[in-house]
Order: structure tokens, then C-alpha cells, then sequence
């Protein structure tokens, strides 16, 4: 018996691993059928022809993180969302070349290698820089652009913040996984480096003076001081150690590289980007400064609504439906389903969601090529959710007293009508507070999937900040909305708690 006991507690706790291993192989083996390993067979990997492939489903899907200008940014046109800035011209022209549509994935900055080594987009082209690093996992094509760094300061600092020594015990913001991130580790070793995501967040940062000054890309930072009369550039003089910026490839990927080259050389020969596309890309930021107002952006702010709440709806559904089977087996005599509960809820709730979205997106999404970001941001909303919820219910049931199931079972009633009437009803009544919030808590955490590009709310309200270069006001009008939401939902909640209450 102490035996079977120390098994089960092995399986238990090696369930998580072992869960993991098919689920990463797998992963591994998905990936390798789109970009091959990074250099066990050179062979194989040079002899693909993803041109092909990308000409037989008609699209070349490119990674971006649109809130860069004037490399790639959003604007509204007749309401909706368009993608504008050099690059998307330049990832125009090479879809055209290739003869196929064009699809841009706009995400994370730090979330685009990851989407390439896992199939997700066919190409990288936000403003990337070669480095010795990154070509370790990818593979670039020849150089289109290169830039100097500058630092973006509040226009008032512009006296006493001249050059980079001036930032010695100061804090400089960067976007995580940009070559400015490695220059302010290298280069300015007394100045306290802090890193974000969004280019949007640390401009907000920036103008609520969190950091003293960003480090970005020229073009970048002249844009933001040519569009916010508060802010002003500066070059920051610091030593270029990267090469130009360039597109990039799955490791191997040398029939799309050799296409890119093609299309840039082009590019280059015609003087595109700096005599037509750069210019192109300065009059939407001038035409939209003028009659750029947030509250223009409404409809993006109701999409992101829409999004919002459907992400909630069917994650509740699922989530309860989960948690209910999952909070029996818990409770269930059989070791087996016994066992299999516990690792669920347990794995499940020591893992935080950002991470699990992130893995069913990207690891589950390498197997199944065609997973949706929304449909990948529901299903890992829900396996959490439902962790919770059967813990909740869980606690629920274990709450009534034993002599309720006696009595009824000495009634006559059979041990399934004993749980549908007499247990869950009250156990029902007891966790409603409970399941309310985490109903309210799953509508805010929805959040979360904006990191894989669902166009819930918050991946709206970094679109109207990047398109209105203001920071504070969409975060305010997002955070009212979401008072509203909650608010309504929660009163919807007590009405019910009242129901039930009046009933017994």
C-alpha cells in the first residue's frame, strides 16, 4: 500500500513533465516541417522552396510591431484599421513581387522571433537589426535602411540632458529586445536601463516622467517630437555595434532570403524608401495630427468591446463546464481521475496566463498551423478558468453537510438525484459570490491575449495611442469602459444572489 501511495505521489508530480514532452516534441517537429533546424542539416534547410508554398496558399504573412514610426504604424480610414509606414510599403512591394497577398500579424516586438520559429508568420519586417545573436536563429536578408539612436526626452530636460553621460543615474527606457536595449546595457552601465514592450508605454512613462528619457530609433523618436510639442529628440552618439536593418527568415529559409534580396535591391536602386515611402509615411502622421482626436477612434474602443466580451462569454462557458468535470473527478473515489484533477488544477493555477497563452498559441499553434489568435487566446482563458472554477465548486459541495445527502438518500432518491437536487442547488447558492468573481476577474484578465494580437480591448487601446501619440487619455477612457462592464456585470450578479436567496 505505502508503495501504490509513493506511485501515485510520483505520478502526481511528474504529470506537469510528462504532460509537456509530446506537447514541446511535437512543437518541435511542427516547426521543423515549416523552418528546419537551425543548422543540423544544411543541406535539407537549403533546399526548401518556401516560395512555392507561400505562391500555392496566396499569402505571405509578416510579423510587425506597428507602433514604430515611420517604420510601421496605424491610422484610421473610414473606421477601420490600416496598417501605414515605409515597411509595410517595402512588405507590399516584396507580396507583390512574389505575386501573393500580403497579411500583416501586428504583436510584440519581443514576441517575433518566437512567432517565426514557430511557423506562425512566414517574415519578420519591423525594423530589425542584424546581429550576431539573432542570426544564430535566423537568417536575414541583405540590409534595406539604417538609423541612428536618439534619445526622446520631455522638451523642458533639454538643458541638462545633452548627451549620454547625462543619463548617469538616471532611468532610460527601451522596447524589449531592440538593439537600443543592448546598448544602454553596454554602453551606459551607470544609467538605470528599464525595458517595455510597447514604444506606446514607455512614451506614457516617459511624459508621467517614470524615465528620464527613451532610447530609439531616429526615425522614430523624430517622428513622436514632430507630432508632441512636450517632447524633443536628440542624437545620442552612441556607437551603431549592429548592422542595418534588414528582413528575417526562418533559419535555412534561403528561397525566401534570395527573393527579399531581389525585391530590396530593387528597393535600393530606386531610392523607394527615402525618396517616396518615408515621405508618404510623414504626411499621414502630419494629416492625422491635425484631425487626430481619441475620441475619434471610437469604433476602435467598440471592437475592442465586442472582442472583450466574446473572449468572456465563451470562456466563462467552457471554464465552468471544465471546472465543474474537473471539480467531480477531484472528488471521485477513482485514484486515476482523482489524480488526473489534481494535476490539471494544480499545473494549471501555478502557471501564469500570460505564459499559457503564449504556449498554446505558439507551441500548440507550431502543430496546428492554422490556429487563430482569438480562437487560441479563448481556448487558454478557458483551461484556466477552469482551475479555478473547480475549486470553487469543489469547496462548494464539500460544504453541505453529510446529513443532507442521508436524508435524501433515505427518502428513496438515487445518489444522481440526490446531487442534482439537493447538493448542487445549494452548493450552487454558496459559491455564487465566488463564481461572480471570478467571472468579473476573467473579463478583466481577457486583457492578457492582446500579447498574441487579439483585437480585444487593450490591443485597441495601444492602437489609438501609437495613431494619437497620447498616452494617458486612451488608458483612461479603456479604464472606464472596463468599470462599466464590471459594474453592469456585477449588479446582474447580486440581482440573481438575490433570486436565490429569496427562493430558499
Amino acid at each position: 500500500m505505502k508503495g501504490f501511495k509513493r506511485l501515485l505521489l510520483l505520478t502526481i508530480i511528474a504529470f506537469p513533465i510528462l504532460l509537456c514532452v509530446p506537447i514541446t516534441a511535437l512543437a518541435a517537429n511542427g516547426s521543423s516541417s515549416t523552418s528546419s533546424s537551425s543548422g543540423n542539416n544544411p543541406s535539407q534547410t537549403a533546399s526548401n522552396d518556401s516560395v512555392q508554398e507561400i505562391k500555392q496558399k496566396g499569402t505571405l504573412v509578416v510579423g510587425m510591431s506597428a507602433a514604430y514610426p515611420p517604420y510601421e504604424f496605424t491610422t484610421k480610414e473610414n473606421g477601420k484599421t490600416k496598417y501605414v509606414g515605409f515597411e509595410v510599403s517595402l512588405a507590399k512591394q516584396f507580396a507583390k513581387d512574389l505575386g501573393v497577398k500580403l497579411v500583416i500579424k501586428n504583436m510584440d516586438f519581443d514576441s517575433l522571433l518566437v512567432a517565426l520559429e514557430t511557423g506562425k508568420i512566414d517574415a519578420i519586417i519591423s525594423g530589425m537589426n542584424v546581429t550576431t545573436e539573432r542570426k544564430k536563429s535566423v537568417d536575414f536578408s541583405n540590409t534595406y535602411y539604417s538609423g541612428d539612436s536618439y534619445f526622446l526626452i520631455n522638451k523642458r530636460d533639454k538643458d541638462k540632458l545633452v548627451n549620454a553621460k547625462s543619463f548617469n543615474g538616471k532611468t532610460v527606457g527601451t522596447q524589449n529586445g531592440t538593439l537600443q536595449s543592448t546598448l544602454i546595457s553596454k554602453e551606459m552601465p551607470k544609467a538605470n536601463g528599464k525595458g517595455l514592450a510597447k514604444l506606446s508605454s514607455l512614451v506614457i512613462g516617459l511624459q508621467s516622467h517614470k524615465y528620464d528619457g527613451i532610447l530609439m530609433d531616429a526615425a522614430t523618436a523624430k517622428a513622436y517630437m514632430a507630432n508632441n510639442s512636450s517632447l524633443y529628440a536628440f542624437d545620442s552618439k552612441l556607437p551603431n555595434t549592429a548592422g542595418g536593418i534588414a528582413m528575417a527568415f526562418p533559419k535555412g529559409d534561403t528561397s525566401l532570403v534570395n527573393a527579399a534580396n531581389q525585391t530590396i535591391k530593387k528597393v535600393n536602386k530606386e531610392q523607394l524608401i527615402n525618396k517616396k515611402w518615408i515621405p508618404e509615411a510623414s504626411q499621414y502622421m502630419k494629416s492625422y495630427k491635425k484631425q487626430n482626436t481619441v475620441l475619434s477612434y471610437w469604433r476602435y474602443f467598440a471592437k475592442g468591446i465586442k472582442y472583450t466580451l466574446i473572449i468572456t462569454v465563451v470562456s466563462v462557458i467552457f471554464g465552468f463546464l471544465l471546472g465543474t468535470l474537473f471539480a467531480l473527478m477531484r472528488l471521485s473515489k477513482n485514484k486515476f481521475f482523482h489524480s488526473i484533477a489534481i494535476c490539471y488544477i494544480e499545473f494549471l493555477r501555478g502557471t501564469p496566463m500570460m505564459v499559457q497563452i503564449m504556449f498554446v498559441y505558439f507551441g500548440i499553434g507550431a502543430i496546428i498551423q492554422s490556429l487563430p489568435a482569438l480562437l487560441a487566446g479563448i481556448i487558454a482563458v478557458s483551461l484556466n478558468s477552469g482551475a479555478y472554477v473547480a475549486e470553487t465548486i469543489r469547496s462548494g459541495i464539500q460544504s453541505i453537510p453529510l446529513g443532507q445527502t442521508e436524508a435524501a438518500r433515505s427518502l428513496g432518491m438515487s445518489k444522481n438525484e440526490t446531487f442534482r437536487y439537493v447538493i448542487m442547488p445549494q452548493a450552487l447558492k454558496n459559491i455564487w459570490p465566488a463564481l461572480g468573481n471570478e467571472l468579473i476577474t476573467l473579463l478583466k484578465d481577457s486583457s492578457l491575449v492582446s500579447v498574441i494580437g487579439v483585437s480585444e480591448l487593450m490591443y485597441q487601446t495601444q492602437l489609438v495611442q501609437s495613431a494619437t501619440y497620447k498616452g494617458v487619455l486612451p488608458l483612461f477612457i479603456t479604464m472606464i469602459i472596463y468599470f462599466v462592464l464590471t459594474f453592469t456585470l456585477s449588479r446582474i450578479l447580486f440581482y440573481f444572489e438575490g433570486r436565490m436567496k429569496h427562493v430558499h
